[in-house]
């Protein structure tokens, strides 16, 4: 009865083999200098907000390039996407294309949709 019960066991449970071929990420150190560079990032939009008076129009753009850097390097190490099938990589892609539309449909409904005198066009305000 034991191997029977044992041979049961291995086909619902493949060894441990099995499973030492496919990797899921990086290694420790690998982490932390991820996250390193996720800090260097974070330390650099910081930076570019701070001295927004510098960089000057150029701030929102540079502040999108490094948030797209940014959610790539999360989501490739982190979520282990860089390991994973290509389909989900898309997916992930298509969610962030969106957010950016999204953020900039609201962005240019505020500058855009006023009035020539810099009232709101909304018909509860009387400019």
């Amino acid at each position: 009865m034991s191997t029977a019960t044992e041979a049961a066991s291995e086909e619902i449970h493949p060894s441990d083999e099995a499973h030492d071929d496919h990797d899921h990420g990086l290694s420790d150190f690998g982490y932390i200098k991820v996250a390193l560079l996720l800090a260097v990032l974070t330390a650099a939009e910081v930076l570019i907000y701070f001295f927004d008076d510098r960089v000057g129009p150029l701030e929102v753009p540079l502040l999108l390039i490094l948030m797209v850097v940014k959610f790539e390097i999360v989501v490739a190490y982190f979520m282990h996407l860089r390991f994973d099938n290509k389909l989900f990589t898309w997916m992930f892609v298509g969610g962030l294309v969106l957010a950016i539309a999204v953020y900039a449909a609201m962005g240019t409904s505020m500058l855009f949709w006023t009035d020539p005198a810099g009232c709101d066009l909304s018909p509860n305000l009387n400019c």
